[in-house]
């Protein structure tokens, strides 16, 4: 679960521009909240991850517990790129991991400054 400022500017971050599907969104007027699930695929197949806007909040301290989201690339090169066209802040361009020339990754940030991580998908062969 993210906690975020601005649920409509998150879900198109996650949906347009990372190319997730919005899942289920419900709102909560008593709670004053509102839930977005987004992901690749179906909740019961695949992992997705829950958007919470608090209609009250307008700032968030990341923590220190928070690392990043994974998401591995058919390519990273060109979807770094691609990203960068769309106005994503690129803060390490893809190349090899220095322990693992093998693993080759990058990261972004999501509009709410959360780490996302691009891993180069590993060829079947």
């Amino acid at each position: 679960m993210l906690r975020v400022k601005d649920l409509d500017r998150s879900l198109d971050f996650y949906t347009n521009t990372l190319g997730m599907r919005l899942l289920r969104r419900t709102e909560y007027p008593s709670g004053r909240f509102t839930l977005a699930f987004v992901g690749y695929g179906d909740e019961s197949e695949t992992a997705v991850i829950e958007l919470t806007y608090n209609w009250d909040t307008q700032e968030y301290e990341l923590g220190t517990g928070y690392g990043h989201i994974a998401i591995e690339v058919a390519n990273i090169y060109e979807t770094s790129d691609s990203l960068k066209s769309k106005g994503v802040n690129v803060i390490r361009a893809p190349g090899p991991l220095k322990d693992d020339p093998s693993e080759v990754i990058a990261f972004i940030t999501d509009p709410n400054g959360y780490l996302i991580e691009l891993i180069q998908e590993k060829s079947s062969s």
